[in-house]
């Protein structure tokens, strides 16, 4: 059961995640990022499944926290801490060492959480490493074993030859096409992540995608002002995507 902000997020097409990164154990990085999140207007925030970090984000933010893990157990114990949703994925940061989950490991990871956590909301990557079709089908399978919300990822495969508004949406296409596949065929909400921008965001609505996921266009900047201005401009890239479309 998806939690009753984020339900509503997603219900206006409008859900805004902001990523600090499943590796991401830095105390101050974490809590500038949620910081960032909260001022910015973001709907919930996606942090390393620790229970101190938790404990850190719980005490900063009203926000709903979800924890990102790719080890089950690791959820209990951020749960314990007062984690409101969980994560399998995102695996981006995995790629570069050379480590891949293919389709059967996500499934095992999702039955096992299911089995440890029966009734949290639980959000699943599907790896963009899949072709678009595997995608698909693995989504279907993701949410009979008990996925509330289904994330697409693709921006580290995308190589943009293009610098400005052309690279952001080339940077952006896997991710885009998995969700416009995926929305199609699961009952769920898609959320879209992974080399997504305020260029993009609206794209990844008109896609199909309920929300949107961002980490590096926030994270990377080195400013709390600069994190809470891109955080602002996500907002209002939602928000004016979802005028537009209401007027069509």
């Amino acid at each position: 059961m998806i939690m009753h902000p984020i339900q509503r997020a997603f219900a206006n097409r409008d859900a805004l995640k902001v990523i600090s990164g499943l590796n991401n154990f830095d105390a101050d990085r974490t809590a500038a990022i949620v910081k960032a999140a909260d001022l910015g207007g973001a709907t919930f925030v996606d942090i390393a499944a620790d229970p101190a970090l938790v404990q850190l984000a719980k005490s900063l933010t009203k926000l709903p926290i979800c924890v990102s893990a790719v080890e089950p157990e690791k959820f209990v114990q951020a749960v314990a801490a007062g984690a409101d949703l969980i994560e399998i994925g995102n695996f981006d940061s995995f790629y570069a060492k050379g480590r891949r989950f293919e389709a059967e490991e996500v499934l095992a990871l999702t039955s096992e959480t299911r089995a440890l956590l029966p009734e949290i909301t639980l959000s699943v990557t599907v790896p963009h490493i899949l072709t678009l079709d595997k995608q698909v089908q693995l989504a279907e399978e993701l949410v009979k074993a008990g996925a509330d919300i289904i994330q697409t990822e693709g921006g580290t495969s995308s190589q943009p030859t293009h610098p400005g508004t052309l690279g952001l949406i080339e940077k952006a296409a896997p991710t885009l096409a998995a969700a416009y596949e995926i929305s199609r065929v699961v009952s769920v909400p898609v959320l879209c992540a992974s080399g997504i921008s305020n260029v993009t965001a609206p794209l990844a609505i008109a896609s199909g995608a309920a929300g949107v996921g961002v980490g590096s266009a926030i994270n990377q900047l080195n400013s709390e002002v600069a994190m809470i201005a891109a955080v602002r401009g996500l907002v209002e890239a939602l928000a004016t995507a979802i005028k537009v479309g209401s007027r069509e």
